[in-house]
């Protein structure tokens, strides 16, 4: 295991190496067929594949590389891009199609050496997939990982859609670097020239996106300012029609109910009008009556007057008669018994 590391160690060492020079002399963006590349991708697959533990399915027993590079996703929110358009890829139908497509992505977004960085510090996770002496939990993997910064130089427009990466065989073509060691010599100033001017600019376009983040950012907040406000004044907004809706039905329930008053009381203004009727109406009778009850009163006056002059009258000729009789009595028999009796007689 330890021979086997150090040998695509220095694969990808040379991979790495000559994918940058012969970018740097081919002067453009490279695409899916441009041979370095493509050994590039072989290359970092074995990588890759070296010590995975094997995974027992429906199918049989299976390495999928896919499945680390899957776990990427989780450790970097950014990779899900990739990861979500790989699944969306119609025409994979292996997990090695996917990771061969997922690499291809990573690299066109730069991020390849970025997202393996972030997998290889988690030996919790890749243990799950690799045995102990896999390339990607060893020191090598590291610095592999480290070799692969090297990329970012580069510009790459490959179209994974269309090609099939479920069936390519990937087999490493040593050919391509077993080189002339004089013409290395005698190319190799020139190249480092070209490698150097290459890693100037790359310094000065890295400083510029990193002064065009720090602009997005601060624009970023100002926006989120924003937004919070705008969120806040339609909020202020939606409350103040809310209230005003409030508002007007009050005010029409407050007007229906005046309306309701005003009835109530044009009812009360013609039940005063009718009570006021009937009290004249009793005042009339009332006077009536009292008028009525005075000549009574008076008449009863005249006839107790009347009685009374009776009564006194009744009195006098009773008194008259009385006298009369004591008069005649002693004129009459001088019979006791007939006198007493007559007397009697005379007084009932």
């Amino acid at each position: 295991m330890a021979m086997e590391r150090a040998n695509l160690l220095n694969m990808a060492k040379l991979s790495i190496k000559g994918l940058i020079e012969s970018a740097l002399s081919f002067g453009r963006t490279l695409d899916s067929d441009y041979p370095p590349l493509q050994q590039f991708f072989v290359v970092m697959e074995h990588c890759l594949k070296h010590g995975l533990k094997v995974k027992k399915s429906f199918l049989g027993y299976n390495k999928s590389l896919w499945g680390p590079l899957e776990m990427v996703e989780k450790l970097c929110p950014e990779a899900g891009e990739i990861a979500a358009s790989v699944r969306d890829l119609p025409g994979l139908k292996t997990p090695l199609g996917r990771a061969r497509a997922w690499l291809r992505l990573a690299l066109m977004q730069k991020k390849l050496a970025d997202y393996l960085r972030l997998l290889i510090t988690r030996k919790d996770i890749l243990s799950e997939f690799y045995e102990n002496s896999a390339v990607m939990l060893e020191e090598e993997g590291a610095v592999i990982v480290g070799l692969l910064v090297g990329l970012n130089v580069i510009d790459a427009n490959l179209c994974v859609k269309g090609e099939d990466l479920d069936t390519q065989v990937g087999v490493i073509d040593f050919s391509m670097y077993l080189k002339n060691d004089i013409d290395d010599d005698y190319r190799s100033e020139e190249r480092n020239g070209q490698i150097s001017a290459i890693l100037d600019q790359k310094n000065y376009v890295e400083e510029l996106n990193r002064q065009l983040k720090s602009n997005l950012f601060l624009n970023l907040s100002v926006l989120k300012d924003v937004e919070n406000e705008l969120v806040v004044q339609v909020s202020m907004k939606q409350e103040m029609e809310m209230a005003m809706k409030l508002l007007e039905k009050d005010i029409h329930e407050k007007q229906d109910t005046l309306i309701g008053l005003r009835h109530q009381l044009d009812e009360v203004k013609a039940i005063n009008v009718e009570m006021y009727q009937k009290m004249q109406s009793s005042d009339d009778s009332m006077r009536q009556k009292n008028d009525m009850i005075a000549r009574l009163e008076e008449k009863t006056n005249q006839i107790t007057a009347t009685m009374k002059q009776l009564e006194q009258s009744d009195k006098d000729l009773l008194s008259q008669t009385r006298t009369l009789a004591m008069s005649f009595v002693k004129c009459a028999s001088t019979d006791t018994e007939h006198q007493y009796k007559l007397v009697k007689d005379i007084s009932f």
